[in-house]
């Protein structure tokens, strides 16, 4: 009961957030609209499909609040704002291509509707167009943080696929959560403080609260993507599992296991697929060695580390949302 009162309060506070930021958001997705729209028909459909499939929008909304915790009014956030959300984009279609996948946010992914060549392509187009307006900024600062995120998260998708099917320690999970999520929450919460023109020392803090949110964000999600049915996701549950990739609540379970039990996890890794052994044989080994409470008690520290960071900022109403927005990544449901 109590969790549900929990999960409710983050649910109100969740919307407060994103009517405190609507028109900031509503802005940012106009831009998006405009950025994505090309000579060449079929990156303008993909493009559109993409932008109206929604999302959370969590990355540009970080990077709004970081800007106005230094009270920023100029145009930048609008722009930045657009550029995060289609990178973010061109790596979900990136993404699927690689994964294979046959849904995106309960509709069938871009890949499946164009065809891979096409996409690939469309996420390219996707990631050029957002340094082309992140150029207009004319700071080379901000170019620098961003050349540097998306190659850390390529790199970061390119480890995950060589380690695809295999038994990894938990300090290679947290490297590829760091490149494939929370890398991205970082550099939003660093380019805020650029615009706002934030100080190094509270540039670095404001980068360190989004890694640990992103890392925070990253295990709920792979939690989810093991507990939640399938109607909620939008996607088939344990897709993880399915392909090949080992998350922490996994790994939890596999140290501690016993060889039959590892036997079974590691032919659904091997197969690709529930074959002989069902989702619920998963998660009954992962029930009976606390892993999911394991990872998600590892969520609540990172959120805790988040909070920490931004606390010796002074107090005010975007300050109380940073310190608050952590419980919505953990509370959240999907």
């Amino acid at each position: 009961m109590e969790g549900r009162v929990l999960s409710t309060q983050t649910a109100i506070k969740g919307r407060e957030i994103f009517e405190l930021l609507r028109d900031d958001l509503a802005a940012i997705e106009r831009e998006f609209g405009r950025d994505t729209v090309s000579n060449v028909p079929a990156i303008t459909e993909i493009g559109e499909y993409l932008r109206a499939g929604g999302g959370k929008r969590i990355r540009p909304a970080l990077l709004l609040l970081a800007a106005k915790l230094f009270n920023y009014q100029g145009r930048g956030t609008v722009r930045l704002g657009a550029v995060v959300e289609i990178i973010h984009t061109a790596t979900l279609v990136h993404d699927d291509i690689i994964d294979e996948a046959q849904t995106r946010r309960g509709r069938p992914a871009a890949n499946t509707q164009w065809g891979n060549s096409k996409c690939v392509l469309a996420g390219d187009w996707l990631y050029m167009q957002a340094f082309k307006i992140a150029v207009q900024e004319r700071n080379f600062r901000i170019l620098d943080t961003l050349i540097d995120l998306t190659q850390q998260m390529v790199e970061g998708e390119l480890l995950q696929m060589e380690k695809l099917g295999k038994l990894i320690s938990l300090e290679e999970y947290f490297d590829l959560i760091f490149r494939k999520t929370a890398c991205l929450f970082s550099v939003c919460m660093r380019l805020g403080g650029i615009l706002g023109g934030a100080s190094s020392e509270q540039e670095d803090r404001l980068a360190r609260y989004g890694r640990d949110l992103g890392m925070a964000f990253q295990i709920v999600d792979d939690v989810l993507d093991l507990t939640a049915s399938e109607s909620i996701l939008g996607k088939p549950v344990a897709s993880d599992l399915r392909e090949g990739k080992v998350t922490m609540a996994v790994i939890h379970a596999l140290e501690r296991c016993r060889p039959a039990e590892k036997k079974k996890i590691e032919a659904v890794l091997e197969d690709r697929a529930f074959d002989g052994v069902t989702h619920s044989d998963i998660l009954e080994i992962l029930n009976r060695y606390g892993a999911v409470e394991a990872a998600n008690a590892r969520a609540g520290e990172y959120a805790g580390s988040a909070r920490k960071a931004i606390c010796s900022f002074p107090d005010s109403e975007i300050k109380r949302v940073l310190l608050w927005a952590p419980d919505f990544v953990i509370a959240r449901e999907k």
